[in-house]
């Protein structure tokens, strides 16, 4: 069966989800469409697809003829795909980690009716038939649309969930982490740490952050990375890594006999540094998280860098991973962050703008990250043991591959297509 996947191009949660799902598909054909981000990541790790095409502005035709020379579309929150897919009557199962996470301001039953009337044939008349909505909004009549639709657990999806089941749209299916369980499993093999202390930054670029533009937070850790060498003897070696940091941005610095090396890690790096490394310290996406409770390795969440991680923490309040953690806005208390994806990113940028380029901020946030890395270094084995299993509880669900097993075994796909409710 040829598959033609795609990711939404915000950070490397999407992609590395897409990707997670593709390594169990890998007796069908897998084609991956993307741009940015996304293509950044799936150039890195192409072993897991069979076919790559990196998307441009100019480049509808193209996925046009990839939708209709498919026989199943998989989308990771890219909401567009799936209705292109649905436009032209393609099978579309829409995946999503952030499912609880999506505002809506028109109401769930208006998303459902929208998907019950949308125009088939052409993909313009079904975009523009959903032209009026929020990207949010879009994201949740994606789900309506599908096929079929994936959501990894976290806080809220069971209730959101509920409210798809009180509108008679088809039930989203369960699972728990959406990561590659077999390079995990590889990760931990024997392998000797290759640094003392993980930074890990994401993919960092979405719909307003860029490696180049709007790069207040990049260029804070710039400022702040040769401080924490001079201010922590302990952390001889630092891998820095994220999508910043790939297709010819890799540098090293040093202080005295101490390194820190931006660098752009393909997956299978990461993991065994994550495996390895004595801290790990992570900007909180859930991809992240996900892995790393996989990995057993207790992390440090880094300051948030938009609205998202915001709400992951938010989300997790109460546990050890929530009361550990760094954030700008606890710096500037008096920098007010909407509870807005779009206005809540642009504030906490701004804010990371004004902490890299006022001195008095700037000290305060150094001095504040020391104070949250000499709590994080002080947990002993046993805190940092009990502070991944009070996050197990939230992430669990039906194993992933049982979910893709469900969905794309020959012997499986036709009953599946029968008995999906959607609201066609």
């Amino acid at each position: 069966m040829k598959i033609l996947m795609g990711a939404q191009s915000a950070g490397f949660g999407p992609i590395s989800k897409l990707a997670a799902i593709s390594r169990l598909m890998s007796h069908h054909h897998r084609v991956f469409c993307g741009d940015t981000v996304a293509a950044l990541y799936a150039r890195r790790n192409s072993e897991a697809f069979d076919e790559l095409h990196e998307m441009g502005t100019r480049d509808e035709s193209l996925l046009g003829e990839l939708i209709d020379s498919s026989d199943q579309v998989v989308s990771v929150m890219d909401a567009d795909l799936v209705i292109r897919a649905a436009a032209a009557d393609r099978p579309v199962v829409m995946v999503d980690s952030l499912f609880s996470f999506w505002q809506h301001q028109r109401p769930l039953a208006e998303l459902a009716e929208l998907c019950r009337s949308v125009p088939r044939g052409s993909a313009d008349k079904a975009l523009a038939h959903f032209a009026e909505l929020r990207p949010h909004e879009r994201i949740l009549a994606a789900h309506m649309l599908a096929t079929h639709s994936i959501t990894q657990n976290f806080p809220g999806v069971r209730e959101r969930i509920a409210l798809f089941e009180e509108l008679g749209v088809h039930k989203p299916k369960l699972t728990g982490s959406i990561i590659d369980l077999q390079s995990i499993a590889e990760a931990t093999c024997g392998t000797a740490p290759e640094c003392d202390l993980l930074i890990n930054i994401g993919g960092f670029k979405n719909f307003l952050l860029d490696f180049d533009v709007n790069n207040a937070y990049l260029k804070l850790f710039d400022r702040w990375v040769p401080d924490l060498l001079c201010d922590w003897e302990s952390f001889q070696e630092v891998i820095v890594c994220g999508g910043a940091f790939g297709d010819g941005r890799e540098r090293h610095i040093t202080e005295g006999s101490r390194r820190a090396s931006f660098r752009l890690l393909s997956h299978d790096q990461f993991l065994r540094n994550v495996a390895t490394a004595p801290h790990y310290m992570l900007t909180p996406g859930l991809t992240a998280i996900h892995e790393a409770v996989e990995l057993r390795r207790f992390p440090m969440a880094l300051p948030e860098q938009h609205y998202g991680h915001v709400f992951n923490l938010e989300s997790l309040a109460g546990t050890l991973f929530h009361r550990t953690s760094s954030k700008l806005s606890t710096v500037v208390p008096e920098h007010s962050v909407p509870a807005d994806d779009f206005t809540g990113t642009a504030a906490i940028a701004a804010l990371a703008e004004s902490v890299h380029s006022d001195e008095r901020l700037y000290k305060r946030f150094r001095d504040m990250m020391n104070d949250w890395i000499g709590t994080y270094v002080g947990l002993d084995t046993r805190h940092r043991a009990r502070g991944i299993e009070e996050l197990r509880p939230q992430l669990g669900g039906t194993p992933i591959r049982d979910v893709v097993r469900t969905l794309f075994e020959p012997e499986t796909v036709a009953t599946a297509d029968r008995t999906a409710g959607q609201p066609r």
